[in-house]
Parts: structure tokens; sequence; C-alpha cells
């Protein structure tokens, strides 16, 4: 079993009252984010969505966002650039790019796990 990873998690204003991200089970690789903000998507449509928190990468690591399979099976619900990489010197709000794929409108709803976050190390390169 790989060591734990300790990251550093900060809440925000308008993330007050949404569960910290957390694996929906014991065998999960990702963790549950839910999004701070709540509105509709229409067919087609690509949206930012806050999740009301920041978190600080260590160096040697990058944190993948990742579309749910459910929203994707059920509703056509993605992420248009996945896996999204936030960067180990990134320290602002995570957020979420979502896109309706589906043939009906979808609203998101406060409090609702839109994607995943995958922690995974990433080595250091220079080409020659």
């Amino acid at each position: 079993m790989a060591p734990q990873l300790d990251i550093q998690f900060i809440r925000l204003p308008h993330g007050a009252g949404l569960p910290v991200p957390a694996p929906a089970t014991p065998g999960s690789a990702g963790m549950d984010i839910s999004s701070a903000d709540a509105g509709p998507l229409a067919p087609g449509e690509r949206r930012l969505f806050r999740t009301g928190f920041a978190i600080a990468i260590p160096p040697g690591f990058e944190c993948q966002i990742r579309p749910r399979s459910g929203l994707a099976l059920k509703h056509g619900i993605t992420l248009p650039n996945t896996p999204a990489t936030i960067d180990s010197d990134y320290r602002g709000e995570v957020q979420v790019i979502l896109v309706n794929l589906g043939d009906a409108p979808f609203v998101v709803q406060r409090g609702e796990r839109i994607a995943q976050m995958v922690i995974a190390p990433v080595s250091q390169m220079a080409l020659k």
C-alpha cells in the first residue's frame, strides 16, 4: 500500500457547508468533488463550476480532475479536457469545467458531486 500523502486544504467562504472531498468507498482511486455553484447546463454548453476549496499539491505531484462515470452515462455530463491537470504550483480555487454532451438540459445542484480528483506523481524531464 502506498504511503498517505498529506495535502493542504483550505475551505473558501462560498464553500461553507459543502463536504470535504473524499473517496466514495475504501477502494476508490479518486475523491469526489462537490459543486459550490448551482445552475443549468444546456445541451452543448460548457461552464465553469467553483468547488469552494483550494489545495496545495506538493512538488512532484499533480491533481487530476476526472469526470464521474454516472453523470456521463446518465446525462452526458463530462469534462472537455479530461483529465484536467492542477499543477503543484497552483494555489487558487479548484474549479471544474463541465460540458453537456447530452440532448437534454441538466441542472447542477449546489453540493452535487460533479467530478473526482486523483493525486498522481509526475516525473520532471528535460528534452535533449
